[in-house]
């Protein structure tokens, strides 16, 4: 079914169904999972969220939030982070004063928008990430989130769609929060010394080849460890499980 052309009623019965697929769920990931699927069906392949703290601008973790999840391409996320995109994206500080959800083409065009943050757009457009909407998710006690939800086209997202996309994104925000004080309890003494090494230096940015060049051991050795930090982490992506870490605090900048 293409949602962008399909009746109120289809909406309806869709959402409900991911609202009862998500019932069933025993783990954030699969709930991201279930979220993923439903906005595919609204040509959104891309999706994100992540929380920060209250005073947090960019996405360094903030201490005994929920982990990180996204599915963006991972040439993009190495490349978001190697710039530092995360420190100036301009959907954090606008979603911040914000409740509703954001169409990044209205942030692009405010004149307050610096040249350095429409690069974050420009860039993202060259991985595929060409549209889309910020969704803020705030908290008690000053606590925040931001889910995103990106496509691969130039057109915008309609109005209908954005409602949707928001109530799934609270409905998962809200999932994800009975998780974070049982999930991952074991994880924080699973990763060796050797393991915690190689993942820090890939938070800060560093390649495989440059890690081991570092650390003083071979590529292979390198992406050996890292790829058990991936599975450790249960993520698909090096930045990803990066991200977890310092969510975590196993690992700090």
């Amino acid at each position: 079914m293409n949602f962008p052309e399909a009746s109120s009623e289809a909406f309806a019965v869709e959402f409900a169904r991911f609202l009862d697929q998500t019932d069933g769920t025993g783990k954030p990931e699969q709930l991201f999972d279930l979220l993923s699927a439903f906005a595919l069906n609204f040509d959104c392949p891309w999706v994100a969220y992540s929380s920060l703290a209250p005073d947090q601008k960019g996405l360094k973790p903030a201490r005994g939030d929920p982990a990180v999840m996204l599915n963006y391409p991972d040439e993009w996320q190495e490349r978001y982070f190697e710039m530092g995109y995360d420190r100036m994206d301009p959907t954090i500080k606008r979603s911040r004063r914000r409740a509703e959800a954001i169409r990044w083409s209205e942030v692009y065009n405010d004149e307050s928008t610096t040249e350095d943050e429409r690069r974050v757009f420009d860039e993202a457009a060259k991985f595929g990430l060409r549209s889309g909407i910020s969704v803020p998710l705030h908290g008690p006690e000053g606590s925040f989130a931001i889910m995103n939800f990106a496509h691969p086209w130039d057109g915008e997202l309609r109005e209908r769609t954005i409602t949707y996309l928001q109530l799934a994104a609270l409905h998962f925000h809200l999932r994800v929060a009975e998780f974070a004080n049982s999930s991952h309890i074991g994880e924080k003494s699973d990763l060796s010394p050797r393991e915690k090494e190689c993942i820090l230096w890939t938070a800060k940015g560093k390649s495989s080849w440059e890690i081991g060049k570092i650390v003083g051991i071979s590529v292979n050795t390198v992406n050996f460890h890292i790829k058990n930090v991936m599975r450790k982490m249960d993520t698909n992506s090096r930045t990803t499980a990066a991200i977890k870490a310092l969510k975590l605090q196993i690992i700090k900048l």
